[in-house]
């Protein structure tokens, strides 16, 4: 903080329960240095913590509950405007030469992955990419009227054009301004009629279960955690390797697998056959 003379610092929100408590020593640490913190929430549409003292103290979970208690909620904040260079021109950084070795994105080599033979990403990243992506997924007019799942054919299981997945995810794409372009589109269709609530079902699925995964450290795993039924699973270690490197023998898993550890992402129903 002295280095850089910093007086604010403001962050995103981490709804994940590893995020906040290392958000919370961060913010402990700037606040004996005299460093004013905010925080804002912007991965998620809602404030989550709110959605659950709605609750009673208890993550809903069920979906139907939880699409009761956003009923109740204040609307969704529209997006901030996007960042200038204007904005920005009063924010200074000490820039040594070794800038970017300290801070910039490591090589996959610097980790240890090898990349020898590895196919180019089907997921580029970036903002840019994530933008060129919606207004591409907003082009179907017809399926944003509607709202038709798009029909399911061998091609639904390959990285899309369209796909936002891994762009919500990583917060390349903010969840409140696709969902006011879905709102925006709607109402240029439907001549001004308010859209229905399942026109964001897969943003408000993904909002469902942050909520139930924010004050669970066990989320991820069965052990310990309270919304699992607790199965005597077998446990062996060879059949398990197997799965997770594709050598199963059933072809439809195996290629799923193998999706997976090239590519970084399997769509949902891929996931359902593999769990």
């Amino acid at each position: 903080f002295k280095e850089w003379k910093i007086s604010r610092l403001s962050y995103e929100y981490d709804s994940e329960p590893f995020g906040k408590e290392r958000d919370a020593a961060i913010k402990k640490l700037a606040s004996e240095a005299g460093v004013e913190v905010t925080v804002r929430i912007s991965h998620t549409l809602y404030d989550l913590d709110k959605i659950i003292e709605l609750n009673g103290g208890q993550s809903p979970l069920t979906y139907k509950r939880f699409q009761t208690l956003i009923s109740r909620m204040d609307a969704v904040e529209v997006p901030a405007e996007f960042i200038t260079a204007e904005i920005m021109g009063k924010c200074s950084t000490p820039l040594a030469d070794d800038h970017d070795d300290k801070f910039g994105v490591p090589s996959l080599e610097e980790p240890g992955f090898d990349t020898e033979g590895l196919s180019s990403a089907v997921w580029p990243g970036g903002e840019a990419e994530a933008l060129t992506r919606l207004e591409r997924h907003l082009e179907r007019k017809a399926w944003v009227a509607n709202f038709e799942r798009p029909r399911m054919n061998a091609n639904s299981l390959l990285a899309s054009p369209t796909g936002l997945s891994p762009y919500l995810r990583f917060g390349c794409l903010s969840c409140r301004l696709f969902y006011f372009k879905l709102t925006d589109l709607y109402r240029k269709v439907k001549k001004n009629s308010s859209p229905p609530l399942s026109l964001y079902g897969q943003l408000l699925w993904r909002e469902f279960f942050y909520t139930a995964a924010t004050n669970n450290p066990c989320f991820d795993k069965m052990e310990s955690n309270p919304i699992c039924v607790q199965i005597p699973w077998d446990r062996n270690a060879e059949a398990l390797a197997k799965w997770a490197e594709g050598r199963t023998g059933f072809p439809w898993i195996d290629a799923i697998m193998t999706q997976l550890r090239q590519e970084g992402w399997i769509h949902h129903l891929a996931r359902h056959a593999v769990a």
